[in-house]
């Protein structure tokens, strides 16, 4: 392989490492004081159960710096193996405040799964709003998320 492509491909690679190290270091919305990701629900419930479902103390992990609750092992097991697959976007706070350029806080009861992903919004009103343009507010927010992480 020619000099000039190894390093090419050294320069992508580590720009494809950088950006996943980004992603995996996102804050996640957690209570003031409390450490549990989306209040304690099992975020792989959502994807195989179709609802929020309650973790337990007893089977938990920690992972970019909070606390995760599994309602069973096998979930705990499948959270482990790709974080990243099940984790709200922008950290678990509200989806439609992102798309705004704002943060505020995610509820874990209101929620929807769009292109197998998972995203919360703050309450049944703005999850109305939300659903009525998601794909609109989700190119917004992903556009803006990296600036609020910034700024945060």
């Amino acid at each position: 392989m020619p000099r000039l492509t190894r390093l090419l491909f050294l320069c992508g690679l580590l720009a494809l490492t950088a950006a996943h190290a980004a992603r995996a270091a996102d804050p996640i919305y957690t209570r003031p004081l409390r450490s549990l990701a989306l209040d304690g629900h099992d975020p792989v419930a959502y994807f195989e159960r179709g609802r929020p479902v309650p973790g337990t103390a007893e089977i938990q992990t920690s992972w970019s710096g909070a606390t995760w609750r599994f309602a069973s092992e096998e979930n705990r097991a499948a959270f482990l193996a790709d974080p990243t697959a099940y984790a709200p976007q922008y950290g678990g706070y509200c989806a439609w405040a992102v798309s705004q350029g704002k943060l505020a806080p995610g509820n874990p009861e209101n929620w929807s799964i769009v292109g197998g992903k998972l995203y919360v919004n703050y309450d049944a009103a703005v999850q109305r709003r939300w659903t009525a343009g998601q794909e609109g507010f989700i190119e917004q927010a992903d556009r803006r998320w990296p600036a609020l992480l910034a700024n945060d």
